[in-house]
């Protein structure tokens, strides 16, 4: 029997949570689902990631409210993901941040990738209607840009870590209570989604560079918040451990002249037995395989993802 496509199957409600991780610092998880948060300045917030839809988005921001009304100056954008960016219009932000390269991709590809992501998380884009059109940046930067969110809340370093999940993935870092907003470069206990990374690159030199900052609480993709250092190590290598179990097989595969379908039934059985009943992992593993199969094959660029083209790869190697 064929698996149902990507999460198109997954329509249960999620359980959402509002955690402080530290004075006037907010993460907002949701079993797996994309994560959000925010940072308060002295007379603003900093708002990190959009979710999928505005009406998505208000969700989030009434949970907020509970705890500050000071207004959104600046939303940050870690990349270009339509779950990640359509429902910026609902924070009325002064300005939207992101990586010179993250707006490039959403130029590039944004009205593909909507496209797409909708028809693989339907659940997530609620009142898709509402979505204005693709959200552009209003300020980019190359490798780092700094928000001073004034008298003793501290300073926001806002970084450029080396090609990942993406080609612009970046970091948000707050330096007075240790706290590091990853974006998808990692996750806790999800399964990563990599069918735009360079897989190598992120394994090692990138996340090294998200490692160094030596975090005591850190705020993922997806999944819970890790609080204290050896839980946050613990997250960061837990992302390295499958994006190696990954170039592993699917290089073996690649190397010996086999299929792409042998490179993904190697891949999941080496993974699955770790991995295999954390968030999304089946939906994401053909796309994986497939982007990591073309980095194998010296497609450094990746590909852009349409409804045809994800549909082809999984009635490829999942049906």
């Amino acid at each position: 029997m064929s698996k149902p496509f990507a999460s198109s199957a997954d329509t249960a409600p999620k359980t959402e949570k509002l955690e402080i991780v530290a004075p006037g610092v907010y993460a907002f998880t949701a079993e797996g689902d994309p994560n959000v948060g925010a940072i308060e300045g002295k007379d603003f917030i900093v708002c990190i990631e959009a979710r999928a839809t505005p009406a998505a988005a208000r969700e989030w921001l009434e949970q907020l409210r509970q705890h500050t009304d000071k207004p959104v100056r600046h939303l940050v954008l870690t990349h270009y993901h339509a779950v990640r960016v359509l429902g910026a219009s609902a924070f009325n932000a002064d300005e939207i941040i992101s990586s010179d390269v993250t707006k490039l991709l959403i130029e590039e590809r944004g009205k593909e990738d909507w496209d797409s992501e909708f028809g693989r998380m339907p659940r997530l884009f609620k009142q898709p209607k509402e979505i204005p059109g693709l959200t552009m940046p209003t300020r980019t930067f190359k490798a780092e840009h700094f928000i001073d969110l004034g008298d003793d809340f501290g300073m926001l370093e806002l970084r450029f870590c080396g090609r990942g999940h993406t080609a612009g993935d970046i970091v948000v870092w707050h330096d007075k209570s240790k706290t590091l907003f990853a974006g998808d470069l990692v996750e806790a206990q999800a399964a990563l989604y990599t069918g735009d990374a360079f897989h190598m690159d992120w394994a090692s030199g990138t996340l090294d560079r998200v490692k160094a900052f030596g975090a005591e609480n850190l705020i993922g993709g997806r999944g819970a918040v890790a609080k204290g250092s050896t839980a946050v190590d613990a997250a960061i290598e837990q992302t390295r451990e499958f994006l190696n179990g990954m170039i592993k097989n699917v290089g073996e595969a690649h190397r010996s002249g086999g299929t792409l379908r042998q490179a993904f039934e190697a891949t999941h059985a080496a993974l699955a037995p770790k991995f295999g009943h954390w968030p999304i992992f089946e939906h994401c593993l053909p796309f994986n395989v497939q982007r990591l199969w073309d980095e194998f094959d010296g497609i450094d660029w990746p590909r852009i993802w349409t409804m045809e083209r994800d549909r082809e790869v999984w009635a490829q190697l999942q049906d």
